[in-house]
């Protein structure tokens, strides 16, 4: 989609050329201009989170949007009031925006919100009655944020790549699986890459991945004719700070389940399961626009997973980069292999840090829905970090327990491990317990995110793709540099 420019300015909220002005009510508390504090009083405008109203003043627009309660504002509070505002300027024609801060700690938020609400995935629309999708012609061209109480022209700035960096990866998550296939993933790394001197990319093959000992990911492979790839980018940032960190990322480019094959209803969705992928790819980009001062490794591990002749099969037993053996109970299994084997790698690489991303299990949503991921850790203190780096951009997770009964469960009849247990229970523990056994015990977190990819209903996002993880990632970037 078109890009929207982005600026910041200090001084009045009225003294801008934007053709509309967004305000923000906080409830209870009044608005310093005459003309809108008639709206409130009139009972038109509310303080309500979300609630809106419109009028105009000296011939601009003026979207008045409620904040909710003072007390209880926070940044996922302004990307909710920031959507909703952009979606009404939008729908009023609206091309210039400008935003009045209600302080210099949410300006970024308000930039977030506005920049992924008015993202568009229109690629495969035909184009009728002489509607040009490809210009923004008909759209916001421009958002400004006015401040008159703090410079947050730096805040703004690194909104601005943190939500373009999560609108590609949303790109690449609605992108149909005839299109996004492992080589086209491993194409969009070098394009990344090749814009940053600063980035390395690598890619390995089938056969690479064969010959490194990656038994696990090579047998998810082997079903289909779309060739994986192992996907490496590395990044060194100026004078590097802290822990070598590792991202890891799931790019099930399509998930039929294999021989253990899925129901018809709702598998569409499947190509959504390289949606981990998508966000480490995207964040590693941004990463790099920010010259983070930090060492990061990010290995995205990239196949379809379908069933033919050649497919892998329940019972067969296959052996991981680290010389552990893995039963394949259920082929729809098939995310936690060919993680185990990029985290092996990640290992190999000297990561200090760890952190994976996948759509892994489906017991995840029935558990946490769409609110919050699923995380689970190690490490208390990386655990904190993670979490930290999550809360602070909006893409929550929650603590789910790993334990050595869930670890029983992981253990295999004639293997090591299997991939799935008959017991069917504690699937998301189930689950992360078999990661584990793939990090050297160094110090990591795993995050589900089945829940939260897509069809979250937030205000930004819609019921759309959501490029989760990608700004807890360049956040989390930005934690490591700075311990």
């Amino acid at each position: 989609m078109p890009q929207v420019g982005v600026s910041a300015r200090r001084g009045a909220p009225g003294d801008t050329d934007a053709d509309t002005r967004i305000v923000g009510l906080f409830e209870g508390e009044s608005l310093g201009e005459p003309e809108l504090q008639a709206l409130v009083d009139s009972g038109e405008a509310k303080g309500g989170l979300k609630k809106l109203a419109v009028t105009h003043v000296d011939g601009k627009r003026v979207i008045v949007v409620g904040f909710g309660k003072r007390d209880e504002f926070d940044g996922e509070n302004a990307r909710a009031a920031a959507a909703v505002a952009a979606g009404r300027a939008s729908e009023l024609g609206a091309k210039t925006l400008s935003w009045a801060s209600p302080s210099p700690e949410f300006a970024a938020a308000l930039v977030e919100g506005t920049l992924l609400k008015l993202y568009k995935f229109d690629r495969f629309k035909s184009k009728k009655n002489g509607d040009d999708s490809d210009s923004n012609a008909n759209g916001i061209s421009s958002l400004e944020v006015s401040s008159d109480d703090g410079d947050v022209v730096g805040s703004v700035s690194e909104a601005r790549v943190r939500a373009e960096a999560t609108n590609r990866a949303r790109d690449l998550q609605n992108l149909p699986s005839n299109v996004a296939t492992p080589e086209f993933l491993a194409e969009r790394a070098r394009e990344i890459a090749g814009g940053a001197s600063s980035l390395q990319v690598e890619i390995f093959d089938r056969d690479a991945i064969v010959g490194m000992g990656m038994g696990s990911f090579a047998a998810v492979a082997q079903g289909t004719y779309a060739e994986p790839r192992l996907i490496v980018l590395r990044y060194e940032g100026p004078d590097p700070k802290g822990a070598h960190l590792g991202l890891v990322g799931k790019a099930v480019t399509f998930d039929s389940g294999g021989i253990s094959i899925k129901p018809a209803g709702k598998m569409h969705e499947m190509k959504f399961d390289m949606s981990g992928g998508a966000a480490v790819l995207e964040a590693m980009g941004a990463i790099a626009e920010l010259a983070v001062p930090a060492r990061v490794t990010a290995v995205v591990a990239a196949t379809e997973n379908m069933p033919s002749g050649r497919s892998m099969k329940p019972g067969d037993i296959v052996t991981a980069m680290n010389g552990k053996t893995i039963e394949i109970n259920n082929t729809d299994a098939e995310g936690r292999l060919i993680l185990a084997d990029a985290l092996c790698y990640a290992v190999e690489q000297g990561c200090e840090r760890l952190v994976d991303i996948a759509t892994l299990t489906g017991a995840i949503v029935v558990a946490l829905g769409s609110t919050y991921s699923g995380l689970f850790s190690n490490d208390d203190d990386w655990y904190s970090e993670v979490e930290a780096a999550c809360d602070a951009t909006g893409e929550p997770g929650w603590r789910m327990p790993l334990h050595p009964e869930y670890l029983d469960l992981t253990k295999g009849t004639y293997a090591d491990l299997q991939n799935s247990s008959e017991q069917r229970k504690a699937s998301s523990a189930y689950a992360a317990e078999f990661l584990r056994q793939f990090v050297d015990d160094r110090p990591w977190v795993h995050m589900d995110i089945a829940g939260t990819a897509w069809a979250t209903g937030r205000s930004w996002a819609g019921n759309g793709a959501t490029g989760f993880g990608t700004r807890a990632f360049i956040e989390l970037a930005e934690r490591v540099s700075r311990a």
